[in-house]
């Protein structure tokens, strides 16, 4: 075997260092194929998750609306997984051609698990197949478990696929300690090349991001259904199945950033230079950009809740509030996006007295950035528990105090955020950033607590009115559009970041880019880059939806032909 390697070595130092592609270069072609590969991986790994659960809820409480959800759901993905195995494909077409040396390399270190890779990609792919073909034969009795259980086999598979081709782009980040530009690739064992330092806070950070651009997906094809709906109950359907896609995209949203926290420090306790680089060297500006991004999915998500309580009855006694959470919002959105270094001429750095703002700079650092984005958090949290509180009033003796102690809790979540905020201006670096645990910690806690008293509160509550779906203004669906653009764009940006930082290595001080692209490309060439990909992408899923749309009109049948027929 380890003759093998050495042999598959001797080739690859025979091979060309890399060649180029026509009028594009190697780099951006490899760049588009790889970017819309992953997103589509993304969308195909994030919606059977949807499909699961919401199938699960319609078996537990036999409600015939969460299945067909869960099967439309599902329906999306027999088009996105064709397109995620052909861009995949084009990658590694690219990849083997135009970098020879570099694939062979990974190849000589990777090649079990790929080969593992292609066989669970196929698997995947069989199982997809039994799970929407069997849906209405093993819908009934004992077999609907059975099928519900494909399900699970569906996402075990597709998560241990992305945890797979996680391990090679962390590989590329974040090698061993001991994997050096000398070190042979057949002397390097497989699960410690797997097992680098970013593998596991990747995985994690992506799963959870898969699951809100998932939901963000999701919820822009429903606000398209939506909007070509010719009847109520089509368009009724569609406002609900628009609603759950943004409850789970920003459920999932809110604890993204304390993954991306987790992930952010292990590359700063894994090389100092290179976390210095993604934070404060020419990335830095890149993170304002994404400020700004995250805070458009926190206030689209937010607008599409308030919007949504005009048609829910009772709901009116919590718009007074909306506009001070959209003060919060907005404030904490500025505070997010102000850079620590401002970009000036010589007479505006005069002015200043240096290239920090004397009142801007406080809020350039991270002790206001994460208290900003967790008071943020805490907002959106609120949003929701309105909007579930919206057309049911507590009749249990403990309402009362039951909601005063959730309010406790929020303020003293707020208080926390505040307190280790202001904190961390008059302690040191590694002192500061131990802080954002404590704040982190604080809002999981009043999340979890405030929605199970929240859960308990509300048995046998009064209805003040069954929700009235379908009664949306348009404009609330362009809101889950912004969503899923942005957040598209924003996968296209952090991707780059993460990939960026290394530089002119293809991996990390092992193996180095002697190609003509080798350095870093600037901030805007990376956005003309990322749009292209954002476009292509989201072109392709607008086919996608065209032809969901096309099956669905041969099966949709209206809530009251459906009633008419079962009587």
């Amino acid at each position: 075997m380890a003759d093998g390697f050495y042999l598959l070595q001797a080739a690859a130092d025979s091979l060309p260092a890399y060649r180029d592609f026509p009028l594009i270069g190697s780099r951006t072609a490899v760049w588009i194929a790889a970017e819309i590969h992953l997103m589509f991986a993304a969308f195909v790994l994030g919606v059977p998750m949807f499909a699961v659960v919401t199938e699960l809820i319609g078996i537990v409480g036999k409600e015939q609306r969460y299945d067909r959800l869960s099967k439309e759901f599902t329906r999306l993905l027999l088009v996105a997984y064709s397109a995620t195995a052909i861009w995949g494909a084009v990658l590694t077409f690219f990849l083997a051609t135009l970098y020879p040396r570099f694939f062979a390399y990974l190849t000589a270190i990777f090649g079990p698990s790929m080969w593992a890779y292609v066989g669970l990609f196929f698997l995947e792919s069989f199982t997809l197949y039994l799970y929407y073909y069997g849906w209405d034969r093993w819908k009934h009795g004992r077999a609907k478990w059975g099928h519900w259980t494909l399900g699970i086999l569906l996402n075990v598979w597709g998560t241990i696929v992305m945890f797979i081709a996680n391990s090679w782009l962390t590989y590329m980040m974040s090698p061993p300690r001991d994997v050096t530009p000398q070190t042979a690739p057949a002397s390097i064992t497989l699960w410690h090349a797997m097992a680098n330092a970013t593998w596991m806070p990747i995985n994690v950070h992506r799963l959870i991001a898969n699951v809100v651009f998932g939901g963000a997906i999701v919820g822009a094809y429903a606000s398209y259904r939506f909007l070509a709906a010719k009847t109520d109950e089509e368009r009724a359907h569609y406002d609900w199945m628009g609603y759950v896609g943004n409850f789970i995209a920003i459920s999932a949203l809110i604890v993204l950033p304390f993954a991306g926290y987790w992930l952010g420090r292990e590359i700063y306790q894994y090389d100092q230079s290179m976390g210095i680089t993604m934070m404060g060297g020419f990335m830095s500006w890149l993170w304002v950009i994404q400020a700004f991004l995250i805070a458009v999915l926190f206030l689209a998500g937010n607008y599409y809740l308030w919007v949504g309580m005009g048609r829910i009855p009772g709901a009116e006694r919590f718009r007074p509030y909306t506009k001070w959470l959209l003060a919060i919002l907005v404030l904490g959105a500025i505070v997010w996006g102000t850079p620590h270094t401002m970009i000036a001429d010589s007479r505006e750095l005069a002015a200043m007295g240096g290239s920090h703002h004397p009142f801007l700079g406080a809020l350039g650092v991270m002790s206001a950035k994460n208290t900003a984005v967790n008071l943020m958090i805490l907002t959106t949290f609120l949003s929701f528990l309105m909007y579930r509180r919206a057309n049911i009033r507590p009749v249990v003796p403990w309402a009362r105090t039951g909601t005063l102690v959730q309010a406790g809790m929020f303020a003293l979540a707020a208080a926390v955020v505040l307190f280790f905020g202001i904190r961390g201006y008059f302690v040191e670096a590694i002192v500061r950033i131990g802080f954002s645990v404590y704040q982190v910690l604080a809002v999981l806690s009043c999340i979890v607590f405030v929605t199970v008293i929240d859960v308990v509160m509300a048995r046998g509550a009064q209805s003040l009115g069954a929700i009235r779906w379908g009664q949306m203004p348009p404009r609330s669906q362009y809101a889950l559009f912004i969503l899923a653009v942005t957040f598209t764009w924003l996968m296209g940006l952090m991707g780059f970041a993460r990939s960026g930082i290394r530089q002119h290595w293809h991996v990390w001080q092992v193996m180095q880019d002697t190609t003509q692209y080798a350095a870093t490309p600037a901030l805007g060439y990376a956005a003309i880059m990322i749009s292209i990909c954002v476009l292509i992408f989201l072109s392709l899923v607008a086919f996608i939806f065209w032809l969901g749309g096309l099956a669905e009109k041969s099966t949709f049948v209206p809530e009251r032909e459906a009633q008419h027929v079962g009587h």
